[in-house]
């Protein structure tokens, strides 16, 4: 097939990557990509967030299937214009991508779809605020309504800080006060094709920034997949996935089509284990971001085929996608002063020898070529992806290569799937 990627990051260098693997070799596009994109397949200077130009181009450029990465393409309609012109497309249009782009949205269609998930009030102003903080108590979970590139959510015990994150994104908009759940966190994600799901294999990413869960959020510094001890508390990974099918995937989506706002692409269930149960923490419209790059390494199932049938409504007479037994981890060097404001335009070397450690791959986040020079030009850089035969295996292969990287200034957590190592 002739296959168009949108967008330049990691998890589109991860889908890219996943689609390479595949024999008969497909005609892979990327816009707008970055410089390791750029090694792996042509690029072009498309805005991924414009349905015209996405439109145009696939039409002129023969593009038999469009695979959307980030959420702003989604929720600024990329989708429907090109199901507009009979074109392909892995992702939801406008309206469905509302559950990502409106946590409202997303709490009322839980709501009536009678999905699992923890109480929350939307607020506008700085004394609603206050009040619905003071009514759920601490910890406090603060959560602007919109997109807000993974920085929008905070959690914390401190009634000033909480305070304070709303007060900023309120001056974007409505800010949601939810109700904090305690337990493990679970990524899984759901290929849909507006009526019938098909699981992945489940992940668990790292959302601090510091070793031991310190520090401010971020869009995550690192992910494993699978994860075992998913079998200790539900019998088995199939178990837990079945669950999540059946309690919340396919209610959610037949919500949506019951409101004649169809989920064409990928459901990402955020989910936190709870003494009461499996309860989600939000949802996104598209592939997760470092959890992709754990995930497809171990897919044994061709990708295209699987979102060529999401696409054109074919999931349901698939088998579930089939994984193998490799453990995978995956490591993000971020830039110094992330997730505030990061130091860009400083070389990156060292990744030649990074990518000669055996079961090692680069995922490209921010990085370009400025004058021959390969530089970071963003908070998270790269993805350090590591296969192994277990998690011992797959850790030491991720930790070998990010030291053969050289970035002044750069950070990196050094405990990434370290509990599951054994």
């Amino acid at each position: 097939m002739k296959i168009l990627v949108l967008g330049s990051g990691a998890r589109e260098h991860a889908i890219i990557t996943a689609l390479l693997r595949e024999e008969p070799q497909h005609d892979v596009v990327a816009a707008p990509g970055n410089a390791g994109i750029a090694r792996d397949v042509p690029v072009v200077p498309l805005d991924p967030a414009d349905p015209e130009q996405v439109t145009n181009y696939a039409n002129l450029n023969g593009i038999e299937l469009v695979v959307v990465g980030p959420e702003a393409p989604l929720v600024a309609g990329v989708a429907d214009a090109l199901r507009t012109r009979g074109i392909p497309v892995f992702g939801p249009g406008r309206a469905a991508a509302a559950l990502e782009g409106s946590k409202t949205f997303a709490k009322r269609i839980m709501d009536a779809a009678q999905v699992p998930t923890g109480r929350a009030e939307r607020v506008e102003t700085l004394a609603e605020a206050t009040a619905a903080l003071d009514e759920f108590g601490a910890p406090y979970v603060v959560k602007a309504d919109g997109l807000a590139a993974g920085k929008g959510v905070l959690v914390t015990s401190d009634r000033d800080a909480a305070l304070a994150h709303a007060t900023f994104w309120l001056q974007h908009g409505g800010v949601l006060i939810e109700e904090f759940l305690d337990g493990a966190e679970v990524s899984l994600f759901l290929l849909s094709d507006g009526h019938s799901v098909l699981p992945l294999s489940p992940a668990q990413d790292y959302k601090r920034l510091g070793d031991g869960d310190l520090g401010p959020n971020t869009g995550g510094m690192g992910a494993y997949s699978p994860l075992p001890w998913l079998d200790a508390e539900f019998g088995s990974e199939q178990a837990f996935v079945d669950e999540v099918i059946e309690t919340i995937a396919l209610p959610t989506v037949r919500q949506l089509a019951a409101e004649d706002t169809p989920f064409i692409g990928l459901l990402y269930c955020g989910l936190i284990l709870t003494t009461e149960g499996i309860r989600v923490i939000e949802f996104n419209a598209r592939f997760g971001d470092p959890e992709t790059q754990v995930v497809l390494p171990r897919l044994v199932t061709p990708l295209s085929g699987l979102l060529l049938a999401a696409s054109t409504g074919g999931l349901g007479g698939l088998a579930r996608p089939v994984f193998s037994t490799d453990a995978c981890v995956t490591v993000v060097l971020a830039s110094e002063n992330y997730p505030d404001a990061p130091v860009t335009g400083r070389a990156l070397t060292g990744l030649a020898a990074a990518s000669a450690v055996p079961g090692v791959t680069l995922a490209h986040a921010a990085t370009a070529v400025i004058d021959d020079t390969l530089v970071a030009t963003g908070g998270r850089v790269l993805s350090v992806v590591a296969i192994g035969d277990g998690f011992t295996d797959a850790r030491a292969r991720a930790y070998e290569a990010l030291a053969q990287i050289s970035l002044e200034g750069s950070q990196y957590r050094t405990d990434i799937a370290a509990q599951v190592a054994g």
